[in-house]
């Protein structure tokens, strides 16, 4: 199947100095909004704590909320609507006693002190700060093994250099979407580290359909220059990268609209890495190669 009939002829190599200024940018001013915010915000998953999540008969006010839990201790909890102005969530740092406890504490307090009606716990999450750390160290060990995987499969399949590329493509492409987490105030957790790895390996699928391409008119075109032949190849698998890429985005923008808060910042996450993802595997990994041919030639000399 064809998206584009007639041949298209687009000049990427011509553009990628503008691409990587545009990528630099972009990343920049995503690690200057995590250093300002002094990190990323973390979910329950990796700052600890305990979330309940609670749902009013009528909907309350937040200033009344926290004046409640003041009462019980927890004034400086995190309170936040969920959904609708009748979903609430509850954050708090402490982690002490058990779930049933603190839900029901949090529950009895509010129905005494506010005229909202009656009030049902619908979840509560507790995590402690030992196990918090934990899970925010083997998350980052995930990403790390995933990617020296990658290295090494592609090392295998192709040539380091393309492996060099892939890699480079893949931290692009989590980089500016950690920012995007960052400048958005979006809570980074465990189900946003699930989105990365998806991220990782759709964007290396779209890489390696190009790399394949190039290696195969390498082998046809091989007196052609290296540019040449990158250029033809990108234009050769456009259709195909332009199909999967709009046929995926299409499923996720119905997560994002219609799956519901819980899934939400997942289907942010996903968005955005196709988006990214689709560019760095065009003006990321292939033109790196150009890059590694230029510094090869240049030791030779």
């Amino acid at each position: 199947m064809e998206l584009l009939k007639l041949k298209s002829e687009i000049n990427f190599v011509g553009k990628s100095r503008l691409a990587f200024i545009f990528s630099g940018i972009l990343i920049a001013v995503g690690l200057v909004s995590i250093l300002v915010q002094g990190g990323l915000k973390y979910g329950i998953d990796f700052a600890g704590g305990t979330l309940v999540q609670l749902k009013f008969e009528s909907a309350p006010r937040i200033d009344d909320v926290r004046a409640g839990l003041k009462e019980i201790g927890l004034g400086d909890a995190t309170i936040q609507e969920f959904g609708s102005k009748n979903d609430i969530l509850v954050r708090v740092e402490r982690s002490e006693g058990k779930l049933e406890e603190v839900g029901t504490l949090i529950k009895n307090s509010l129905e005494k002190n506010q005229g909202t009606g009656k009030i049902i716990v619908e979840r509560v999450e507790m995590v402690g700060p030992k196990v918090g750390k934990d899970l925010r160290e083997k998350a980052l060990l995930a990403i790390v093994y995933s990617l020296a995987g990658i290295l090494v499969y592609i090392s295998w399949r192709f040539e380091l250099a393309y492996a060099f590329g892939a890699i480079l493509a893949l931290l692009h492409d989590v980089l500016i979407t950690m920012g995007a987490f960052s400048i958005l105030g979006k809570e980074f957790d465990l189900v946003v580290i699930a989105a990365f790895l998806t991220i990782i390996g759709y964007s290396l699928n779209d890489t390696i359909v190009i790399y394949d391409r190039i290696r195969e008119n390498l082998r046809r075109r091989g007196k052609e220059a290296l540019s040449v032949i990158i250029n033809t190849s990108i234009n050769q698998t456009l259709s195909r990268t332009l199909i999967t890429s709009g046929t995926t985005l299409l499923v996720v923008v119905a997560l994002f609209f219609l799956g519901g808060e819980i899934i939400h910042d997942f289907a942010f996450a996903l968005m955005v890495g196709i988006f990214v993802g689709t560019y760095s595997s065009i003006f990321i990994a292939s033109i790196f190669l150009i890059l590694w041919e230029a510094q090869v030639r240049a030791k030779k000399a």
